[in-house]
């Protein structure tokens, strides 16, 4: 059992972040959770978000293009992911498939820039993305009228928020999607009471005293253990499997080998990150969740609230981290046929 309400909301933030590998069997920080396509070139680039922090991302282009201007695709998630992992995976892909594509790690994360580190942002990590756009745009053989974003699990509502805002995005496609306001605000299925969100408040009140006396942020305690006992919630073992194990460990990431500041959720709790998702109409966007995934219901729920065009793909017996790395369970062919008929 959860000790208190505090832990509880704290949970919402840390079940992204595991417990720390020794150091003698932590991966080398250049390691990617996937291979190099052969028909792809990577390129590690910087860019500036508009608050003056340093990305740093890998932008993939498919080698025989013939130099033509490329359609482009920022991505970016898992919440916690580095650009190494799933966000790598789907912009190698996206790239085989004839678009330029940019995976990045976002502020206070990986190998971008930003004080204090593993921090989240709902404002700060939406712009994330708009500086992507602003890159992705500025490139010679890059069309800038025909850039998308692809949103991975808790950054899906950044994007949706990004594509709101920014109407330079001109398609927005999201997989496994968390918002993340919203689940730090309430709680899963927003089962938390509203006793429990004052509790809450004031516990995240009092961390900040603590942190104010040391001069830094607290990080939270770390959330999946060492090893399971098998009687955890699927979803825990279904993130234990990617983020603790080969398949998709990697030192850098938050959700493999550290862990969020306390008092990361307070940004999330009474920002909504969706309140303007209509906006995003006319350009359309692209939904994708599991059949099976404990995440679903965002999804479902962001869909009904936007406006057309869109369209919500549900993916039969998937689970939540299915969409991350599994390629015969997420749609490509679906991805691609989306983007190269509204990045006309």
């Amino acid at each position: 059992m959860l000790k208190n309400v505090f832990t509880l909301a704290l949970l919402i933030m840390i079940v992204f972040s595991s417990c720390a590998q020794s150091a003698e069997t932590v991966a080398p920080a250049e390691r990617y959770t996937f291979g190099l396509s052969d028909n792809v070139a990577r390129q590690k680039v910087t860019f500036k978000n508009r608050y003056g922090i340093t990305l740093t991302g890998d932008l993939y282009t498919p080698k025989d293009h013939g130099g033509e201007s490329l359609s482009a695709i920022a991505v970016s998630g898992p919440f916690g992911a580095v650009k190494e992992q799933s966000s790598g995976l789907y912009a190698q892909t996206m790239a085989e498939r004839g678009f330029a594509a940019l995976a990045f790690d976002p502020s206070y994360t990986g190998e971008s820039g930003g004080e204090p580190r593993h921090t989240g942002s709902p404002e700060i990590n939406t712009e994330d993305f708009s500086a992507a756009v602003d890159f992705l745009g500025t490139q010679k053989n890059i069309d800038r009228n025909k850039i998308g974003v692809i949103g991975i699990c808790g950054f899906g509502g950044f994007a949706l928020n990004a594509a709101a805002v920014d109407k330079r995005i001109k398609a927005v496609a999201v997989t496994s999607m968390y918002d993340m306001s919203r689940v730090n605000a309430k709680g899963y299925f927003d089962a938390t009471t509203p006793e429990q969100r004052a509790q809450t408040l004031e516990q995240l009140g009092e961390q900040r005293w603590k942190d104010a006396e040391n001069g830094t942020p607290i990080l939270a305690p770390k959330g999946l253990p060492e090893k399971l006992n098998g009687d955890e919630p699927q979803f825990v073992k279904d993130y234990f499997a990617y983020y603790k194990t080969e398949r998709g460990f990697h030192p850098r990431s938050l959700n493999s080998n550290s862990s969020w500041t306390i008092t990361t959720p307070l940004s999330f709790m009474n920002m909504p990150l969706l309140t303007y998702i209509k906006e995003v109409s006319p350009r359309p966007m692209l939904l994708i969740a599991g059949e099976n995934a404990h995440s679903r219901y965002f999804s479902e729920d962001a869909f009904n609230a936007a406006s057309e065009p869109k369209e919500l793909m549900i993916i039969p017996n998937a689970v939540h981290v299915d969409l991350y790395d599994k390629t015969d369970v997420i749609p490509f062919d679906k991805l691609e046929a989306f983007f190269k008929s509204y990045l006309k």
